[in-house]
């Protein structure tokens, strides 16, 4: 069967790549405090986040039976709740409680997928103005079955979408507005890559259109400044593997000219945790195949799973 992320048409592969798993037909979702089958779960066309994609969110993934670091996620997601003025109406604590409760009517134990997400709510009439949201905030867990499966490093093309300045859309924000992001993979897929590598407002090398990028020169592991990206908790776990272990590790700025001759690049996130990128803009990234040190950072964070 071809893999659920994998298109039929043009072999793309994406960094969501999973396993296909029939229990995901048959889950169970939460919102708004009650959980349900997946085809009940419904969320009305006046809802804020469908129509404006004004909320926030989190993806969480289950190994062993723990969240893996589900109190920095909710951090993140109170913190970016806060930036856009928006009242979740739950304490942290409650919330994880929800996860939970989510995940024990799944039945699930690890391979998990968790997708927090929290909008402004319903509006009471189909405009702009977020003091037309007055039912409260919508809060949706989706649970499913994952188990990632990635059959070739992933492919890249550079494109002309950036990642904005913080006085447009911050891009620290876990936004549901993810439209440049998606724009900027359709131009990738276009130019026959898998996903998208965006620079930013200086044309320093800055992030993918879904995770952080990393490469990899004699020894060394770099990655962009943070500024102009999602700082990821993933990639904070690898810059802070890196220096726990004597790897001499930069965030800082580098250009396509330090990429294109990297001996190694990968990606970070929570699902696929860390990524091999083969080719970028049609060179061969090292061997094009997965290289040592994105190998020892794999182990090492399987390691730091394992014991957190």
């Amino acid at each position: 069967m071809m893999d659920a992320m994998t298109d039929p048409m043009t072999n793309h592969v994406s960094t969501h790549a999973a396993e296909e798993d029939i229990r995901n037909e048959s889950i169970l979702i939460y919102v708004n405090g009650r959980i349900v089958p997946k085809n009940q779960a419904l969320i009305s066309v006046y809802d804020s986040g469908f129509m404006l994609g004004d909320g926030v969110w989190e993806g969480i993934r289950l190994y062993d039976g723990k969240w893996a670091f589900i109190t920095e996620h909710m951090d993140r997601l109170y913190e970016a709740a806060k930036a856009i003025d928006l009242d979740i109406g739950m304490t942290p604590d409650q919330m994880i409680s929800a996860v939970l409760e989510t995940q024990k009517a799944n039945g699930m134990h690890t391979d998990a997928h968790c997708r927090l997400m929290v909008t402004r709510g319903v509006k009471t009439r189909p405009f702009q103005n977020p003091r037309l949201s007055q039912q409260g905030p919508t809060v949706a867990i989706i649970m499913e079955h994952s188990r990632p499966k990635l059959p070739r490093p992933i492919t890249l093309a550079t494109v002309p979408h950036l990642r904005g300045l913080p006085m447009t859309q911050d891009p620290k924000l876990n936004s549901h507005s993810k439209l440049n992001c998606i724009l900027a993979c359709i131009a990738a897929q276009k130019a026959g890559a898998d996903e998208a590598l965006m620079l930013d407002v200086h044309g320093f090398v800055n992030t993918t259109n879904a995770c952080n990028f990393f490469i990899v020169r004699k020894g060394e592991v770099w990655t962009s400044t943070g500024d102009y990206c999602m700082n990821g908790i993933t990639r904070q776990k690898v810059i802070d593997l890196c220096r726990e272990n004597g790897i001499p590790v930069f965030e800082r700025n580098f250009s396509l000219v330090d990429t294109y001759g990297a001996d190694e690049a990968f990606l970070t996130g929570t699902f696929g945790a860390q990524t091999p990128v083969g080719i970028i803009d049609g060179r061969q990234i090292g061997t094009g195949q997965m290289g040592p040190m994105t190998e020892r950072l794999r182990g090492l964070y399987k390691a730091l799973i394992a014991r957190s």
